[in-house]
Parts: C-alpha cells; structure tokens; sequence
C-alpha cells in the first residue's frame, strides 16, 4: 500500500504472508511455478500443512496466480472452464533431498482471485478459505504482493460480516470463527467432522482474536432469518460448484480418484474406494458417488 500506512487488519496479514515455509514446501512451490510459466505472478500457500507444519508425506495445498488463462491453457474450452468454474486444480510431485515432496495447487487469475473476495461472490468457496492464515512463497513484484495482501484482507472482512447475523453483534472470536468455518465446510461436499471448525479455530483461538480486533467495532448486523436463507442458497450452490470442480478435476488432475479417496478416508475416518467404471468416467459418476458417501454419512 505504497505512499501511506497499512490498516491493523492488513499488518496481520501482511505478517502472515511472510511467515517462512518448511525448504519442501518453497521447493513444490517453485516446481509448480516452472510447471506453468511465465505468467505466475503469485503462489500462495494454505491448509492443514500451512495451519500445522509441513511433515514427510502430506500433501502441499498451493494457490498459483497468473495474468490470464490465455497464457497458460492452450485449449480454449479449458480457459473457458477455468473461467467459468474457478480454480483448475493440478497434482504435482518433484523429488526434494532424497524424498519426494507432492502438491495439490489451484490456479486462477489474479483479478477473479481479487473479485471473489468480495460479498458480490455469494458462494464462500475463495472468501472463507482465504480468511484463514495464508502463506506468500513467491510474488513477481510489489504491486502484485500488495494486491494480494488486500484481497487478503477483504476476504476476512466478507466472512466475519456474512455470519455475524447468525452469532449476534456480541459473539466472541471463538464463536465468530467457529460459525464462519462451519457454514463455508457445508457449502461444499467437505468429509470434516462438525467438530472440525472448533478445532481449528481452537488451535489458533490468538490470531483469530486479534482478527476479530483488527476488523473493528461491528456494524449493526441484518436479519438472523435473511442470513439463514442465504447460507442456505450457499449450500445449495456450493454442493452444485463442488461436482463441477470435482468433474472438471478429471480432466486436469491425474490420480484424482487415488487422492479424492485418500482425502475422504483421512477425514471422515471410514474407508473410500472408487469403482474401476468411475474411474474410467468420473463425469457421469459423480452423482452416484455423491449418493453413496451421503448414505454412508460420510459426506455431509
């Protein structure tokens, strides 16, 4: 924020933005840099192994940022796609010290990254996931490390102001945090148990304070029953957002089963193995897989 002061919210995130990652993880990152060229201008770094420290085998959950999709796709109809239903999202291992270190990274442009960020996006999917402490491994420049900070700091500002309605003016950090994390997992097809949020939120109750400090005095909330009504249609959305990501991911993300199922049954606790046909045609099974973890509780 050249020529003056940064706000109390935007020094934390700032600070967090510079925060230094584990030698594997700068080491993926900068593989999946390379992988996409020039026009990265920004990787970010995010998740349980940002939120928790990287360890030997996990999988790193990388943001890439780029100018436009013209410079990375190709294909036409995968720009349009990765337009359309923001991120593309790609698997990625390179071999670090001996081991092998293996990332998930999503990539979108930089000024849909900066638009979604915003209370006009209704589905939560960039706003609540970026509210949440965020790594810089690498910037072209500047200019765009700020445009990051600020997207940053408006995710924070879209989320707490989107649920305060459903917690009441005076709910402390604990609860603000809890609630937000809480309505953004029922958005998507999340196998996280509903003590999930508390967790998390618990495990880093300090920073979620001083957030809640930095955002300032809350502004009168609206409506408890309007709210309710748009988390609803959130969810409705976002499960709609989710088979798409999830169909689009066959084409872009190679061992997507292999990983989806791994996730599932990392989270949820109970086994997930996904049939030889809907390996072999993940579009028109998405549905039927979708039904099947639902019945099994393990989609929620």
């Amino acid at each position: 924020m050249s020529g003056k002061s940064l706000s109390s919210l935007e020094a934390m995130v700032a600070a967090e933005l510079a925060a230094p990652a584990a030698v594997p993880v700068t080491a993926i990152a900068e593989a999946a840099r390379a992988a996409q060229g020039r026009a990265v201008c920004a990787v970010l770094f995010y998740g349980s192994c940002r939120r928790d420290g990287y360890g030997d085998g996990q999988l790193v959950d990388l943001y890439l940022l780029v100018d436009g999709y013209a410079a990375v796709h190709a294909s036409v109809v995968m720009r349009w796609l990765n337009r359309l239903v923001p991120p593309n999202v790609y698997y990625l291992e390179a071999d670090h010290a001996g081991g092998r270190v293996r990332a998930k990274y999503a990539l979108v442009s930089l000024d849909q990254f900066e638009r979604r960020m915003g209370a006009a996006t209704l589905n939560p999917y960039f706003w609540a996931r970026f509210a949440q402490p965020t790594g810089l491994l690498w910037t072209r420049d500047r200019v765009v490390a700020d445009r990051v900070r600020a997207a940053l700091a408006h995710a924070i500002r879209t989320t707490a102001e989107a649920v305060r309605p459903l917690v009441g003016e005076k709910a402390d950090a604990a609860t603000l945090w809890t609630r937000a994390l809480t309505e953004s997992y029922r958005t998507e097809l999340r196998a996280e148990k509903p003590e999930r949020a508390r967790s998390i939120v618990a495990g880093d109750l300090d920073r979620y304070r001083r957030v809640t400090t930095a955002l300032g005095p809350p502004t009168p909330v609206g409506s408890r029953d309007a709210a309710r009504r748009r988390w609803l249609w959130r969810r409705i959305q976002g499960k709609v957002l989710s088979i798409l990501r999830l169909a689009k991911a066959s084409f872009t993300f190679a061992g997507g089963a292999d990983y989806l199922a791994w996730k599932i049954s990392r989270h949820a606790g109970a086994p997930v193995e996904f049939r030889p046909w809907e390996r072999r045609h993940p579009m028109l099974a998405a549905p039927l897989v979708l039904w099947r973890l639902t019945r099994r509780g393990i989609v929620r």
